[in-house]
């Protein structure tokens, strides 16, 4: 009987030892349920796609219209890009091409960024605003008009393309300095759009001024820049920067004309960076 006993007690003691075990186990392997519930929302993109094969190669071309000319070898090898040098290529990545013509030099770069939140309390998508915000103060875009938003283009002499051009950069829209030689770009009949009223094909209403942009991604911005590149030679770049959830994706497209006396159009550069940009936005949502 006692026998009987004692191996009841133990059958109950250890029936009690497995109970409190598997609850312990439970509670260790979930996360609390109210930190789950309090953790911003990640971002939207998890990855980032091939900056050298993100632009379609007809784009490619029409982009770098030297490449088109060259040998079938040395084609290829200029559209295909070189990649930047990154050290996390599933949060930055990006792409150079560079083609070289008897007109001129053109050039393009890609970056693409992923912007991710280690602050439990911030979205990706927050965070992303807040590193889409300091390039966008520090283009350091003008104002722009008191009637107008921010997509609109002004008219008049309001329209006029960007500065043409003084010693160190200019953002267009600039008044233009008195270049190294004591001359001023101002009185250039041409200040880089083809026409000496400054607006692109002869359009006053084109607004060729660094601004933000509508209808690209959740925000976006371009800016013109003019630079100069030793004594004389000058070249434009014009750049397109916009974020769409929680990645940013900066466009630059250059042009150096192989004559000094010729600053590269700012409206077919501003079109054509603007277009690239469109395609991207496109591909992303895909």
């Amino acid at each position: 009987m006692a026998y009987a006993i004692g191996a009841v007690l133990i059958a109950a003691l250890a029936a009690g030892c497995t109970g409190n075990a598997g609850a312990d186990d439970s509670g260790a392997d979930g996360k609390p349920g109210t930190e789950t519930e309090s953790a911003a929302p990640p971002g939207r993109y998890r990855t980032l796609p091939d900056a050298c094969r993100a632009v379609p190669l007809a784009t490619l071309k029409d982009l770098l219209p030297g490449a088109a000319d060259l040998p079938d070898a040395q084609q290829e090898k200029a559209l295909q890009g070189t990649a930047t040098v990154t050290y996390d290529t599933d949060r930055r990545i990006g792409c150079r091409w560079k083609s070289d013509a008897p007109q001129g030099s053109r050039g393009i770069h890609l970056d693409f960024e992923r912007v991710v939140s280690y602050d439990t309390s911030v979205s990706d998508d927050d965070r992303a605003r807040e590193v889409y915000a300091k390039k966008e103060g520090a283009a350091d875009l003008p104002a722009p008009a008191p009637d107008a938003s921010p997509g609109a283009s002004p008219s008049g002499s309001d329209a006029a393309a960007p500065g043409d051009a003084d010693d160190g950069d200019a953002h267009d829209g600039d008044t233009p300095d008195a270049t190294a030689d004591g001359s001023s770009d101002a009185s250039d009949p041409s200040d880089g759009t083809g026409t000496p009223d400054g607006s692109a094909s002869g359009d006053p209403a084109v607004n060729l001024q660094p601004r933000l942009l509508d209808g690209l991604g959740d925000s976006a911005f371009l800016d013109d820049v003019l630079t100069r590149s030793g004594s004389t030679a000058r070249y434009r770049t014009v750049s397109v920067v916009f974020r769409t959830s929680n990645v940013i994706v900066t466009v630059e497209y250059t042009a150096q004309p192989a004559l000094s006396t010729e600053v590269p159009d700012s409206g077919e550069l501003q079109e054509k960076a603007q277009a690239l940009a469109r395609q991207l936005v496109d591909s992303f949502d895909d």
